[in-house]
């Protein structure tokens, strides 16, 4: 289906661009919201192509999103138009990808929180139905402190993600909120399955893995994996170089497309 807008606006939103991947044929009913990388103050759809085209290539149909940026747009705006995205994707579900399309979330890096963040809301207001979550290398603490930070960011205090996390919560108070930090919630109950993926040299990954466990405590179907030598977050972001660990990637993108794992009993 290729007669989606360019640019999506609804109503007490910014406008944010689109762009879909992927083969409806191949999709088999399977439509992913994706959600781009950038430190919540960068990024866009092209940096987001790479995780876009693995996911599509996984057999899914993949709408990628620009959702608004701080420091003009701070939380939660981008929490409520991803929200309000995920709602408008699902009425367009049967137009776009079939009658019995099943709706999933994805998101990298600063996505990944986004892509949590809104299952959160989704859950607490009791619509749209997710049938997955995904989240690569989720940006999701922000005292940016775990060991995997400290490893990867060496003796630099002042890194990207801690700069991101400053302008996207400007007021300190935020950070309590569980919607602008989802690793925070109390209440993780009732999400939809997830899979989780780190990278062994990933900053993101101590916060990643503590997240994936949280989840499974807290009832969630979770899949967890650490994938090798990834160069994440900054190899999803360079479309013409795809991640080195792109086939591992993709076989966990296809296996959880394909069967979510199933809630426990």
């Amino acid at each position: 289906m290729r007669s989606l807008p360019d640019l999506l606006e609804l109503p007490g939103h910014a406008p944010m661009a689109l762009r879909l991947h992927g083969d409806k044929r191949a999709a088999a009913g399977r439509l992913v919201l994706h959600l781009h990388g950038g430190a919540f103050t960068g990024g866009g759809l092209d940096s987001g192509e790479c995780l876009a085209q693995l996911l599509a290539e996984s057999g899914a149909l993949v709408l990628s999103i620009a959702y608004p940026l701080a420091p003009e747009h701070p939380f939660p705006q981008a929490v409520e138009a991803g929200y309000a995205a995920l709602s408008w994707l699902h009425q367009q579900r049967a137009r776009i990808a079939g009658p019995k399309a099943q709706v999933f979330l994805a998101g990298e890096e600063a996505g990944g929180n986004l892509a949590a963040a809104i299952a959160l809301v989704a859950r607490d207001r009791a619509a749209p139905p997710l049938a997955g979550l995904v989240l690569v290398t989720p940006m999701l603490d922000p005292c940016t402190a775990s060991a995997s930070q400290r490893q990867a960011q060496g003796a630099e205090v002042q890194c990207r993600f801690a700069q991101g996390w400053g302008q996207y919560l400007p007021n300190p108070r935020d950070a309590e909120h569980p919607y602008a930090v989802p690793a925070y919630a109390q209440r993780l109950a009732g999400l939809p399955p997830t899979l989780v993926l780190a990278g062994e040299d990933d900053p993101m990954r101590d916060e990643a893995t503590a997240f994936a466990r949280r989840l499974e405590q807290a009832g969630v179907a979770v899949r967890t994996a650490l994938v090798p030598a990834t160069g994440w977050p900054e190899s999803l972001e360079t479309v013409a170089e795809p991640c080195p660990c792109a086939a591992v990637v993709q076989g966990e993108f296809a296996r959880f497309l394909a069967a979510p794992v199933p809630q426990p009993s």
